[in-house]
């Protein structure tokens, strides 16, 4: 992910009312933004526009349910390469379907991937096939008390 300059007049309470309600539905009309946080629909579209264009808002996405899918296991999958392997293992972690989310990290492992599998033989396989070139050590997901959310600036 690129990392985006911040908006040159910075962002209001207002500009943050938006990102929160955009990020529990994205698919709210402007008309129902604009009423919720108490501006008209063309000053709304206006901020939201602004938003876009300073990469703040870099994309509107569905949330599947891997459960849905057949996908019965979630898993994080610390990734340590072998030396001169890096850049192996990066390309190899993007390509694998299953991987639905993986950031470099500081530390012991130099990464952390989240993948949904549909059983243990599954997630076997996807190990065994980073093995050649890293070490792993793999956490089951029991439950997320904390969904994936925007990040909020501040406390609260």
């Amino acid at each position: 992910m690129k990392r985006p300059k911040p908006p040159d007049r910075g962002l209001d309470k207002l500009d943050m009312a938006i990102l929160k309600r955009l990020a529990d539905n994205s698919r709210i009309t402007m008309k129902e933004l604009a009423n919720e946080i108490g501006l008209s629909a063309p000053s709304t579209t206006e901020r939201v526009r602004r938003l876009e264009e300073a990469d703040v808002i870099q994309r509107y996405t569905v949330c599947v349910n891997p459960i849905a899918l057949g996908l019965q296991l979630g898993v994080y999958i610390r990734v340590r390469p072998m030396p001169g392997e890096l850049t192996r293992v990066a390309a190899l972690l993007a390509s694998k379907s299953e991987i639905v989310q993986c950031d470099r990290v500081t530390g012991d492992d130099c990464f952390i991937a989240k993948a949904y599998v549909a059983s243990v033989d599954d997630l076997e396989v996807l190990i065994d096939g980073l093995l050649p070139y890293a070490t792993t050590n793999t956490s089951v997901i029991q439950s997320s008390p904390v969904e994936s959310r925007a990040p909020s600036r501040g406390r609260g």
